[in-house]
């Protein structure tokens, strides 16, 4: 793998089964469902030192390909190179217990990462101010609101000082000011040469920090660049053609209004 690149995806294709109801087998008779493509052939590399953003539709198969770079889901074809320690924050929650209080998800998330118990406890302090979640960290995690579980993630991920730093909506929810902390630390992690890879619908967040970006639709790569390039097509292809079908008058003023402070798509 070359040294210049942290992540070089080649051709990664992934499928499954839908789960059909019993109408649907019913229906179906003897014939069995038909696959769905999530991720359709996908090429890319991600430099090192990079902030590389990857944005599209809900479905589109974003958090798939997350899943695969941070080696939870096996790729159904295709090759994967990764060079250096990951840390993934996919979407809120994934990989905590709901029942247990953030104090001991800290502990289970850094373990789960390959520290040791006296790495872990040496962490610890510094994870929770970061987070700073208070007397919060003592109750358990399905009492926090989606901002709370975000710096709690964040906060893990951040300490665990990975050379790539795998992040899927982490920054969806939250206050301004966390969410400010959490852009410098990864600028911190960029200018130590450590790289990012972000998957956001919040296309200023996208077009500040990133260096390049690629939009994928329907689980294929449809265009990949220069960050500013990459999010005005995508959002010109999302929003020109309701944008032409509501004429004139209230209805196309009001469309207008939203467009100047639009911060991203569902």
């Amino acid at each position: 793998m070359d040294e210049e690149f942290s992540i070089h995806a080649k051709n990664i294709t992934v499928r499954y089964q839908p789960v059909m109801s019993l109408r649907d087998r019913f229906n179906e008779g003897r014939r069995a469902a038909r696959d769905v493509v999530a991720l359709d052939a996908v090429s890319f590399k991600v430099r090192s030192g990079e902030a590389f953003g990857i944005i599209g539709r809900n479905g589109a198969g974003k958090s798939t390909l997350m899943r695969v770079l941070g080696r939870t889901l096996a790729p159904d074809g295709g090759q994967l190179s990764v060079r250096g320690e990951t840390s993934t924050l996919l979407q809120l929650g994934v990989g905590f217990n709901p029942d247990l209080s953030g104090a001991k998800n800290i502990h289970l998330g850094c373990l789960a990462a390959g520290l040791t118990r006296s790495e872990t406890a040496e962490l610890y302090e510094d994870i929770v101010s970061y987070s700073e979640l208070g007397d919060a960290i003592d109750r358990p995690l399905r009492t926090y609101s989606r901002g709370m579980q975000s710096r709690l993630g964040f906060s893990i991920g951040k300490h665990l000082n990975p050379d790539i730093l795998l992040l899927d909506e982490v920054l969806a929810v939250g206050d301004e000011a966390f969410r400010e902390k959490s852009l410098k630390a990864m600028y911190e992690l960029l200018d130590r040469s450590g790289t990012i890879v972000l998957v956001s619908h919040g296309l200023k967040v996208v077009q500040r920090f990133c260096d390049r970006v690629m939009w994928i639709d329907e689980g294929k790569k449809q265009k990949i660049g220069a960050a500013k390039e990459v999010v005005n097509l995508y959002r010109d292809t999302l929003v020109k053609p309701a944008f032409d079908m509501l004429g004139s008058g209230s209805d196309r003023r009001a469309l207008l209004d939203d467009l100047e402070t639009l911060d991203g798509f569902d």
